[in-house]
């Protein structure tokens, strides 16, 4: 499933109907980490080579399989919200990380697993979770003991922006409300996020995929390089259709103006 969701995320990126992501998990929690059996299917393979370099290889190309996956979301130029309702183990952190917003049930806990099978994070966790709390002391005490945050904790802390009830009351029918919105949305999901996903679909997709792009940008680079790469953007992005439409929108207070797709 892990190495799907990147192909998954690389067809939702091309398809010019989809302007938001929603996704949770359908089973009893969001997440348990990743699939150990596909480490497993490695041992073969390994057991072939006895050079440390040659294992080491096989490795490599592993380890930045399932990182080029996570990294899907982030790539995704339409924004990407995760909404977590119990569990998100391991490699749902690295997961989530990589999402624009994090939603979560009030029964959620979330725990950077990996140190408890003696290893460290590869795949996100250690270099996004920083950026998305802020403390590099939470952040380090979440990954030496892989302790358990709680919901409310990952609230306070920043790491999701909102929560909600439990997932089984907030359910509700998503193919109807798919077909509504026009856009895709990935297992069943917490009608809040839906609607917080509806709002962002309706806004200029133009504007939402140049907002994405610049936000991940800046992230990883000096306020200046931010400045000087959305300028660079905004020499097209204010040539577009949409900043003319939504330009007229908002002097005439025109309500419920329509977007072209991307």
């Amino acid at each position: 499933m892990w190495l799907e969701i990147g192909k998954c995320f690389e067809e939702l990126d091309a398809d010019e109907n989809c302007r938001v992501v929603v996704l949770s998990g359908a089973g009893k929690v969001f997440t348990a980490g990743l699939d150990f059996q596909d480490m497993l299917k490695l041992a073969p393979e390994l057991a072939e080579k006895e050079d440390v370099a040659r294992k080491a290889k096989i490795l490599l190309n592993f380890i930045t399989t399932y990182q080029k996956s996570i990294t899907s979301l982030e790539l995704c130029r339409k924004p990407v919200l995760a909404a977590i309702h119990s569990a998100c183990v391991g490699g749902g952190v690295d997961f989530i990380t990589a999402a624009d917003m994090r939603y979560s049930t009030k029964d959620a806990w979330f725990q950077v697993k990996e140190v408890d099978i003696g290893m460290a994070a590869d795949v996100g966790t250690l270099q996004r979770l920083p950026k998305v709390i802020g403390s590099e002391s939470l952040v380090r005490e979440l990954c030496y003991t892989a302790r358990k945050m709680l919901a409310a904790e990952a609230l306070t802390s920043g790491l999701v922006s909102r929560l909600f009830g439990d997932k089984e009351r907030l359910l509700f029918k998503m193919k109807c409300l798919c077909l509504k919105l026009k856009f895709l949305c990935v297992c069943s999901m917490i009608k809040g996020v839906i609607e917080i996903a509806e709002e962002i679909s309706k806004k200029s997709p133009v504007a939402v995929r140049g907002t994405k792009v610049n936000l991940i940008y800046s992230r990883d680079h000096s306020v200046q390089e931010g400045l000087n790469h959305i300028a660079l953007l905004n020499q097209m992005m204010l040539q577009s259709e949409d900043f003319a439409t939504a330009t007229v929108a908002q002097a005439t207070k025109q309500k419920g103006v329509v977007f072209s797709k991307l």
